[in-house]
């Protein structure tokens, strides 16, 4: 049976979490955004906003956790992973800042290839800033534009998720990896 690695990504706020908390909850293999463990890991090192202060080993980082999440969905028993965040999301942020980064971040992308990828677009209604995302809406809808870019060049083809009850975008998404599944 093939792997499934499936990748739900957007801008800030937008129910990532949210759906990836509910597919849990039905029984589903899931891997959270590792974002908020490597701010708090910087917090506790005195680090206020490591992605503001230095957006590059914040980076790095996360290039390096999400590889490992990446290797830990191939090593599950269960056929289907979904992620919360992938690793051209790396690239889409330093894109969406301006800043430059080392070859291997494009080598990375083209090395860890993901199944499926879902894009939830911009949602004003839900959108809510906290601690650790310190964007406005608008920047996050600019980070959308970057994520949708990025993951193209990539050559994904991306899902995109209605806005509806988290119920409705579960089914969405569901419905579309056992489409693929079987067939």
């Amino acid at each position: 049976m093939q792997k499934e690695i499936i990748v739900i990504i957007g801008g800030p706020g937008t129910g990532k979490t949210t759906i990836i908390e509910g597919l849990l909850n039905q029984g589903y293999c899931c891997y959270p955004e590792i974002s908020r463990e490597v701010t708090m890991e910087a917090k506790k090192q005195g680090i206020e906003q490591l992605f503001l202060e230095n957006p590059l080993l914040f980076s790095e980082l996360l290039l390096e956790g999400r590889k490992k999440q990446f290797q830990n969905a191939c090593d599950e028993t269960e056929s289907i992973v979904f992620l919360d965040r992938g690793i051209p999301d790396v690239l889409a942020y330093m894109h969406y800042i301006g800043d430059s980064y080392p070859p291997h971040f494009d080598a990375c992308c083209k090395e860890h290839k993901y199944t499926k990828i879902f894009i939830l677009p911009p949602w004003e209604e839900i959108y809510i800033s906290d601690d650790a995302r310190y964007e406005n809406y608008e920047q996050a809808k600019l980070i959308y534009d970057h994520l949708k870019e990025t993951y193209q060049k990539y050559g994904y083809d991306l899902i995109e998720v209605p806005k509806g009850s988290l119920s409705d975008r579960i089914t969405f998404i569901l419905e579309n990896v056992n489409q693929s599944v079987s067939n």
